[in-house]
């Protein structure tokens, strides 16, 4: 995500630190945001740390980039916590907490001009929804089963980044802990989103199809993620 002089890595699954590096140079990153640990969404925090570190090694970098992640399981945040030559780490719980009348509760974070809102969710693992705040509204739902609380976070979004990890059938499989793509389109149009984009998808899938469940919840044209798609809000 990037907004001026802002850049944050958003989620760090397989492969992403080399494709970042495609597009930005990670010595002006402002800072780097997981949602939850599971691997495919964390996992090139390794490769972000040697990075970092052999950029201030080099005099590249003065000071260790901002983290942001789960502050659970345990033993993966104090891992990470202790790359002390790359990372300054905060837990996302850690945060100031914050609500408005009728609203969830979120944690907060502001960099720059852009502030983040934390939204806790339902996934096996401690997991957050995000809500980035600045001329425009983003919301990325992170991995989540169906939750009320994240569509009044994503109300009114210009960009709704939502996983859909199956079609309709597979949801007794996905209940309580990922969304199909109905349920990713219902939850879109529930929230009043500007535009949806789908993501999150499993290899066996036909995307198309999990396209038609998701405008069929939407009621309006529906984005598939792809590598290299890039999006103004």
């Amino acid at each position: 995500m990037e907004a001026g002089d802002v850049i944050i890595y958003l989620e760090a699954g397989h492969g992403s630190f080399s494709r970042l590096c495609c597009h930005v140079d990670f010595r002006r990153l402002t800072a780097a945001v997981v949602s939850h640990f599971h691997a495919d969404h964390w996992v090139d925090l390794l490769c972000l740390r040697h990075a970092v570190a052999g950029a201030r090694r080099a005099g590249a970098l003065a000071s260790p980039l901002p983290l942001i992640v789960p502050g659970a399981p345990e033993e993966i945040y104090r891992r990470l916590a202790g790359y002390t030559d790359a990372f300054v780490t905060r837990a996302v719980e850690e945060l100031p907490a914050a609500s408005r009348s009728g609203e969830p509760t979120v944690r907060v974070e502001e960099m720059g001009h852009l502030r983040l809102e934390f939204l806790s969710v339902p996934h096996p693992v401690p997991a957050y929804a995000l809500a980035v705040v600045g001329q425009g509204r983003l919301v990325f739902s992170g991995d989540t089963a169906w939750s009320d609380e994240l569509a009044q976070l994503a109300a009114g979004a210009d960009l709704f980044l939502c996983e859909a990890s199956g079609l309709a059938g597979d949801q007794r499989v996905l209940f309580d802990r990922h969304l199909t793509a109905g349920q990713a389109g219902e939850l879109a149009r529930r929230a009043g989103v500007r535009r949806l984009v789908l993501t999150h998808f499993w290899p066996e899938y036909d995307l198309e199809e999990l396209r038609r469940e998701a405008e069929a919840g939407f009621g309006a044209p529906v984005i598939l993620a792809r590598e290299g798609l890039c999006l103004e809000v």
